[in-house]
Protein backbone atom coordinates (compact mmCIF):
# COMPACT_ATOMS: atom_id res chain seq x y z
CA UNK A 1 0.00 0.00 0.00
CA UNK A 2 1.37 3.35 -0.90
CA UNK A 3 1.16 5.68 2.11
CA UNK A 4 -0.15 8.86 1.17
CA UNK A 5 1.90 11.84 3.90
CA UNK A 6 1.27 15.17 2.71
CA UNK A 7 3.55 16.98 5.01
CA UNK A 8 6.37 15.08 3.51
CA UNK A 9 5.10 15.62 -0.22
CA UNK A 10 4.99 19.26 0.43
CA UNK A 11 8.83 19.46 2.15
CA UNK A 12 9.83 17.44 -0.70
CA UNK A 13 8.65 20.13 -2.89
CA UNK A 14 9.85 22.90 -1.14
CA UNK A 15 13.30 21.37 -1.73
CA UNK A 16 12.86 20.63 -5.51
CA UNK A 17 12.02 24.74 -5.76
CA UNK A 18 15.30 25.36 -3.52
CA UNK A 19 17.28 23.02 -6.02
CA UNK A 20 15.51 24.78 -9.16
CA UNK A 21 16.50 28.17 -7.51
CA UNK A 22 19.75 27.16 -6.83
CA UNK A 23 20.84 26.41 -10.49
CA UNK A 24 19.40 29.70 -11.76
CA UNK A 25 21.53 32.43 -12.53
CA UNK A 26 22.78 34.84 -9.95
CA UNK A 27 21.66 38.38 -10.98
CA UNK A 28 19.21 41.05 -9.24
CA UNK A 29 15.97 39.56 -10.97
CA UNK A 30 16.17 36.32 -10.24
CA UNK A 31 17.26 37.22 -6.88
CA UNK A 32 14.26 38.99 -6.13
CA UNK A 33 12.28 35.91 -7.55
CA UNK A 34 14.16 33.62 -5.53
CA UNK A 35 13.54 35.35 -2.68
CA UNK A 36 9.61 35.54 -3.06
CA UNK A 37 9.07 31.86 -4.69
CA UNK A 38 11.11 30.26 -1.87
CA UNK A 39 8.90 31.40 0.97
CA UNK A 40 5.80 30.68 -0.95
CA UNK A 41 6.91 27.19 -1.56
CA UNK A 42 8.05 26.90 1.84
CA UNK A 43 4.84 28.18 3.37
CA UNK A 44 2.78 25.37 1.30
CA UNK A 45 4.07 22.84 3.56
CA UNK A 46 4.43 24.92 6.83
CA UNK A 47 0.78 25.88 6.61
CA UNK A 48 -0.35 23.14 6.20
CA UNK A 49 1.39 21.37 8.92
CA UNK A 50 0.02 24.56 11.34
CA UNK A 51 -3.24 23.24 10.06
CA UNK A 52 -2.30 19.76 11.18
CA UNK A 53 -2.39 21.11 14.76
CA UNK A 54 -5.10 23.10 14.30
CA UNK A 55 -7.39 24.13 17.56
CA UNK A 56 -10.68 23.64 15.85
CA UNK A 57 -12.32 23.24 12.10
CA UNK A 58 -12.42 26.51 11.85
CA UNK A 59 -8.48 27.42 12.75
CA UNK A 60 -8.06 23.73 10.23
CA UNK A 61 -9.78 25.40 7.30
CA UNK A 62 -8.46 28.73 7.70
CA UNK A 63 -4.54 27.30 7.68
CA UNK A 64 -5.32 25.31 4.51
CA UNK A 65 -6.53 28.10 2.80
CA UNK A 66 -3.51 29.79 3.62
CA UNK A 67 -1.49 26.95 2.10
CA UNK A 68 -3.88 27.06 -1.50
CA UNK A 69 -3.11 30.67 -1.51
CA UNK A 70 0.68 30.43 -1.55
CA UNK A 71 0.39 27.08 -4.07
CA UNK A 72 -0.92 29.63 -6.27
CA UNK A 73 1.42 32.26 -5.11
CA UNK A 74 4.01 29.91 -5.94
CA UNK A 75 2.20 29.11 -9.84
CA UNK A 76 2.92 33.32 -10.23
CA UNK A 77 6.42 32.95 -9.38
CA UNK A 78 7.21 29.61 -11.10
CA UNK A 79 5.74 31.70 -14.23
CA UNK A 80 7.76 34.73 -13.82
CA UNK A 81 10.86 33.06 -13.10
CA UNK A 82 10.29 30.86 -16.54
CA UNK A 83 9.75 34.22 -18.80
CA UNK A 84 13.09 35.41 -16.68
CA UNK A 85 15.17 32.12 -17.68
CA UNK A 86 13.38 30.53 -20.56
CA UNK A 87 16.24 27.35 -20.82
CA UNK A 88 14.41 26.07 -17.45
CA UNK A 89 11.37 25.74 -19.03
CA UNK A 90 11.30 21.63 -18.38
CA UNK A 91 12.54 22.35 -14.83
CA UNK A 92 9.83 24.19 -14.13
CA UNK A 93 7.02 22.66 -16.22
CA UNK A 94 7.04 19.64 -13.48
CA UNK A 95 7.42 22.13 -10.98
CA UNK A 96 4.73 23.98 -11.42
CA UNK A 97 2.33 20.47 -12.53
CA UNK A 98 3.24 19.10 -9.19
CA UNK A 99 2.43 22.94 -7.67
CA UNK A 100 -0.88 22.76 -9.43
CA UNK A 101 -1.39 18.78 -7.70
CA UNK A 102 -0.96 20.43 -4.42
CA UNK A 103 -3.30 23.10 -5.06
CA UNK A 104 -5.84 20.75 -6.17
CA UNK A 105 -5.47 18.56 -3.19
CA UNK A 106 -5.55 21.65 -0.64
CA UNK A 107 -8.69 22.62 -2.47
CA UNK A 108 -10.78 19.30 -2.21
CA UNK A 109 -9.31 18.97 1.56
CA UNK A 110 -11.28 22.47 2.01
CA UNK A 111 -14.69 21.41 -0.36
CA UNK A 112 -14.90 18.20 1.93
CA UNK A 113 -15.01 20.37 5.24
CA UNK A 114 -16.90 23.07 4.00
CA UNK A 115 -19.71 20.44 3.58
Amino acid sequence: MHEFDLEKRTTEFAKQVIRLCKELPKNSMNNRLIGQIVGSAGSIGANYREANDALGKKDFIHRIKISRKEAKETIHWLELIEVANPEFTDKITSIKKETEELKNILSSIINKFQK
